[in-house]
């Protein structure tokens, strides 16, 4: 990308600007999209559905809140990457708990459901009935709403068609992951390892539960949302982003997650991709590689300290998490990251948990 392309991006410049920026525009207006959203679930006919859609949207508010970062990268566009990218995230966590939690175990069904997300991203497609091959049917139109909401805010996007491929792509290895996931537990395994024997050609260096991790992300998504939004990008460009996100970053932020839910997902008996490390040494020296990996991609893009404060504000974000302190080999993991972490790391880490208290006061 030309130096002019650089100039061009309106990043904030430091850590203190990003934080102002997400108190003053990214969390409030998060709650104002999520509150029409919890609006429309309250009305669903179909009690499993309302039941899902309600709790995806009390649980998971923080997916939002940490992606309206990229809408906030950009004040002057944040009228169409804030609404897209809460509507594409609240359709990907209303969906994981319906699978998660789900009255089905039929792989077709979720896909289906998750066609929703990658018609979400293509302008001219045409939304269908997703809950066809399931019994709960009455959403009183919420799923599609969503589809739509998402539709029409990428036709606004200037870039759009450049970063479209590269889009459809993640969005596509995402449904992947989620439907093979979500199967019968005795089958999960076994599918995902074949999935990936027909993906690890992308990246090699990656073992398959961290491809697997890679694909579980939405932060690639957003970022190609925001590299969309008038910076004059052509396909160089597109595939410049999409290759700085995937896999590095998106890896390191489904990795953290999955840490801090080792003991949940043992007592729910839940998938997590930690526990295919040998020790929590091996696991905390993978993760540290990952996160070099992350921030030597990041170098290649315009913003690179924005992109440098994204990897550190997730490390801060997890790693600042209550249920870290509950887990003693969490705890150490979280304990060697923090000392080996930039000062930036510390700042976020801080904020994180004053996001936490904003949302618990709201």
């Amino acid at each position: 990308m030309n130096d002019m392309m650089q100039s061009r991006y309106p990043f904030p410049r430091n850590a203190i600007s990003l934080m102002q920026r997400v108190y003053k525009y990214g969390l409030p207006e998060v709650r104002q999209e999520l509150d029409v959203w919890r609006s429309m679930a309250e009305r669903m006919p179909d009690e499993e559905l309302r039941k899902q859609a309600l709790a995806s949207i009390a649980t998971k508010q923080f997916h939002c809140e940490g992606g309206a970062i990229y809408a906030v990268a950009n004040i002057s566009q944040r009228h169409i990457l804030l609404p897209l990218i809460v509507a594409f995230q609240t359709i990907s966590d209303y969906l994981d708990n319906l699978c998660d939690r789900s009255t089905s175990m039929d792989p077709d069904d979720f896909r289906l459901l998750h066609q929703s997300m990658l018609d979400a991203v293509t302008p001219d497609a045409q939304p269908v009935n997703y809950y066809r091959l399931r019994t709960e049917q009455e959403d009183g139109g919420y799923l599609e709403a969503l589809v739509t909401t998402c539709q029409q805010n990428v036709s606004k996007l200037p870039d759009y068609d450049a970063v479209f491929p590269y889009v459809r792509d993640l969005v596509g290895l995402y449904c992947d992951l989620q439907v093979h996931k979500h199967i019968a537990p005795e089958l999960r395994e076994s599918a995902l390892l074949n999935w990936w024997s027909e993906n690890k050609y992308r990246t090699p260096h990656l073992q398959w539960n961290e491809f697997a991790a890679a694909t579980g992300s939405t932060l690639g998504v957003f970022m190609l949302f925001l590299a969309a939004s008038g910076f004059g990008l052509d396909d160089t460009g597109a595939k410049q982003v999409y290759s700085a996100y995937f896999p590095h970053v998106c890896c390191l932020h489904i990795m953290l997650d999955y840490v801090i839910d080792q003991e949940e997902d043992r007592r729910g008996g839940d998938l997590n991709f930690c526990n295919y490390y040998d020790s929590p040494d091996t696991m905390y020296e993978r993760i540290e590689q990952i996160v070099d990996w992350a921030r030597r991609d990041v170098n290649t893009i315009p913003g690179t300290s924005f992109h440098r404060m994204i990897i550190e504000g997730l490390v801060a974000l997890y790693l600042s998490d209550p249920k870290v302190s509950e887990q003693q080999e969490v705890r150490t993991v979280s304990r060697r990251l923090m000392r080996k972490g930039p000062l930036t790391r510390v700042f976020f880490m801080v904020n994180s948990r004053w996001i936490r208290k904003y949302m618990y006061e709201h």
